[in-house]
């Protein structure tokens, strides 16, 4: 975990400030929940990558997890206590996460998140929303110069789906482009055959869905007294891959061509203009629909119209996001190769997570570190001037804790000399600090309102009433 001093502290509390302003505006509500989540609910719908570093621990019988991301908090949130309130829902948090991954640059075990959640939102105007947000708030915090790369997930799963792969590899094939585009198309093969096929007749699940094989399955190997417990895998998954296993060898043609298909697509990349008719003309090629493509155009026409330049944006259909509930289009937002920014559309965690209906809902996250390291010293808000107060005599002591108090409210940071040190002691330790003046005070002045006030920069002194000493500075 990594500690915040005062100087990193001060940076992304302004960042912070800054970016919630922003949200806040577009009005979103806050929402605060706990840091401490039950397991299982990351479990569902995370990804084999982020669930790998969940904080996870078992106490008093129950199996427990520290928040590694806001979103499915958020939902589960909604799903118990929020279902009778009016939709579209607009909420925004802040807080602590944490992840389990080496530390590297602006990479660390505990980071801050700062995001909405529009709830109730259909796609492409509620998606637009939230990228035209997150680059409000970029802006607003100071960030100089930033880019986005926006892809759709739905438009891969709509491909893959249309090949006749089953539902489970759709997930696999989806969530492996952005391994696909660094490793190769051979590294998504091996993913695939990594497990070897049973002895078992396929044919015996033939005419049955995937739930009513896995159901038959369940029932069959229970019926015999067969205990599938392993580890921390409940039955119902392994008998969920043990019944993609059985079909595999057939969909061997359809996963090689999607394959193929995926590789050339993940390629494609550049600004709108020029990758949207790529993927066009990819997917006319393999005579396949074109649904999410149009959506994705929808959404970038809107961002665009809504004063987003275009040259900030980058249609990438390589990008993956890891995080296995998002059902439509994604989006990250980098400063250079840091990322600053990152969401997408996933209308079928509130129904995962137990809701009563199918519930659209799109969001994003910043994070908070990588935000304020983007933004430029020039940008950061100037500190008020400061001040120490110094009693030249122990009893002169309560009249500096009033002067400072007076300087307080007049817009200084105002501290008291506490170790009884002489003037010129306390000049040379102000001036090494950075402190702007030195305010001397003695029990004489107390009865007069006066001070001796000295501009550290300049070296010029004057004796002063308080009443006259400038407002400071904002």
């Amino acid at each position: 975990m990594r500690d915040v001093l005062p100087a990193d502290y001060t940076a992304q509390a302004l960042v912070a400030t800054r970016l919630e302003r922003a949200l806040a505006l577009a009005g979103y509500q806050p929402i605060d929940l706990p840091i401490l989540e039950r397991r299982d609910l990351y479990l569902r719908k995370l990804g084999e990558e982020l669930v790998g570093k969940v904080y996870e621990f078992s106490f008093n019988g129950r199996e427990l997890a520290l928040r590694p991301e806001w979103t499915a908090s958020v939902l589960r949130a909604y799903v118990a206590r929020m279902q009778e309130q009016a939709l579209p829902l607009r909420l925004r948090y802040a807080g602590p996460v944490f992840r389990n991954e080496r530390p590297q640059r602006a990479t660390y075990r505990q980071f801050t998140q700062i995001g909405v959640e529009l709830i109730g939102g259909p796609a492409p105007r509620a998606d637009a929303e939230c990228l035209m947000i997150a680059c409000a708030g970029l802006d607003a915090a100071g960030v100089a110069d930033y880019r986005v790369r926006i892809g759709h997930i739905g438009l891969i799963r709509a491909v893959l789906g249309s090949l006749g792969l089953q539902e489970r590899t759709q997930g696999i094939l989806a969530w492996s482009l952005e391994r696909m585009r660094e490793h190769g198309v051979d590294a998504v093969r091996e993913q695939l055959d990594q497990e070897e096929e049973p002895d078992f007749d396929a044919a015996l699940l033939e005419g049955l869905s995937d739930q009513q094989a896995e159901a038959l399955l369940l029932r069959a190997l229970g019926a015999i007294g067969v205990k599938l417990q392993f580890g921390t895998r409940p039955p119902e998954a392994i008998v969920q891959r043990l019944v993609r296993k059985l079909r595999r060898e057939d969909q061997r043609p359809a996963i090689e061509r999607a394959l193929i298909l995926l590789e050339r697509l993940a390629q494609i990349t550049g600004p709108p203009a020029q990758a949207l008719p790529q993927a066009e003309a990819l997917l006319r090629e393999f005579a396949l629909p074109s649904t999410g493509l149009d959506e994705l155009r929808s959404i970038l026409d809107l961002v665009v119209a809504s004063g987003v330049p275009e040259s900030r944006l980058l249609v990438d259909f390589g990008l993956g996001r890891g995080l296995h509930y998002y059902t439509g289009a994604i989006f990250e937002i980098y400063a250079g190769d840091l990322q600053l920014c990152g969401g997408g559309r996933y209308d079928d965690l509130v129904t995962t997570l137990g809701g009563r209906q199918a519930t659209p809902a799109v969001g994003f996250a910043y994070g908070l570190e990588r935000v304020a390291l983007a933004v430029p010293a020039a940008a950061g808000a100037t500190r008020p001037a400061e001040v120490l107060v110094v009693p030249s005599e122990d009893a002169a002591f309560a009249y500096a804790q009033r002067v400072a108090a007076q300087l307080r409210e007049r817009g200084y940071i105002a501290t008291v000399d506490v170790r009884g040190r002489n003037a010129a002691t306390n000049a040379r330790d102000a001036a090494r600090r950075g402190t702007s003046f030195l305010a001397v005070v003695s029990t004489e002045q107390a009865e007069t309102g006066e001070l001796a006030w000295r501009d550290l920069a300049s070296r010029e002194e004057r004796i002063v009433e308080i009443e006259l000493i400038p407002v400071a500075a904002q």
